[in-house]
């Protein structure tokens, strides 16, 4: 007995020892500048060749097809195969898309116009939700490259102009410019301008900054609160950007759509105020009648 503790002792020393440097280890903090600016480094990128053309392949590309691969898995195997009765996973998607419609509907569109929207504006919120909860992983989301929820915007706002003349014409989307005055022209035009750098910068700033933040934890403090935060600022952040996009499109377009059917019920609302023309009279019946004597 007494051999064996003899014997125990010094491995119990020593393990605590190597267990006390890489515990130092783990939680020492170096150069905190220099660990953040490379979690963070805004984007990695390769270039390839096809003939004499030149290619840029980035990390945003990649992790967008891994999470656009996985968002098209995981919606095909809630569709299913068509039944009398649908599954759990069927009601579910049924639910999401009849919630959809109503909000589009109360945006001020038709129910047949807010179906034909539905699957672009569905698109929109898986593809980013599923960028942005890959970083949970451990994987840089993509739209922490500006380029990215730049892309996104541009597309968003260019199918909101087309999908609205598709529905309500150009004469309606005439009017969505000119309602309630022409002079409200300039200023609807740059609206366009300003709202796919809005949809951009919400989305990038709100990811970037939960990425930085996810980074920073993840080199002060490595074990627990990473984990903990991560289920915010990496899963239910990211869901809530993809809601916000979607939200914002759906409205874009409801808005062209509201005023466009308002002149479809009430086109006397729209119509300019006639001047009243002042009726000639008689120079007889516009002065005072002569007393007669």
């Amino acid at each position: 007995m007494y051999n064996a503790s003899l014997f125990i002792e010094p491995w119990i020393s020593e393990f605590l020892s190597a267990f006390g440097k890489k515990f130092v280890e783990e939680w020492g903090i170096g150069d905190i500048g220099t660990e953040i600016r490379e979690g963070i480094m805004q984007w990695q990128h390769t270039f390839f060749n096809i003939g004499n053309i030149p290619f840029i392949l980035t990390d945003a590309i990649i992790v967008t097809w891994i999470a656009v691969i996985l968002v098209i898995i995981l919606t095909r195997s809630m569709v299913g195969k068509d039944g009398i009765r649908p599954n759990k996973r069927q009601t579910a998607l049924y639910m999401l898309v009849d919630l959809m419609i109503g909000v589009c509907m109360g945006f001020g569109m038709k129910r047949d116009e807010a179906e034909r929207v539905i699957p672009m504006i569905g698109t929109f919120g898986l593809v980013i939700a599923g960028c942005n909860v890959i970083s949970f992983f451990k994987i840089a989301p993509p739209a922490k490259n500006i380029a990215f929820p730049a892309a996104l915007a541009v597309t968003a706002i260019v199918y909101v102009i087309y999908i609205s003349i598709r529905l309500v014409g150009f004469k309606g989307f005439w009017l969505s410019l000119t309602t309630p005055m022409k002079a409200m022209l300039p200023f609807k035009i740059l609206d366009f301008i300003i709202k796919p750098v809005s949809l951009a910068l919400r989305l990038f700033g709100n990811v970037f900054g939960s990425f930085v933040f996810m980074e920073f934890l993840s080199i002060i403090v490595p074990i627990i609160l990473p984990a903990a935060f991560g289920l915010w600022f990496d899963i239910a952040d990211g869901l809530l950007q993809a809601v916000v996009f979607s939200y914002l499109t759906m409205s874009y377009i409801g808005e062209i759509c509201e005023v466009a059917h308002e002149y479809e019920e009430h086109p006397e609302n729209f119509a300019k105020p006639k001047k009243a023309k002042k009726s000639k009279k008689s120079s007889a019946d516009s002065k005072p009648a002569e007393a007669t004597v």
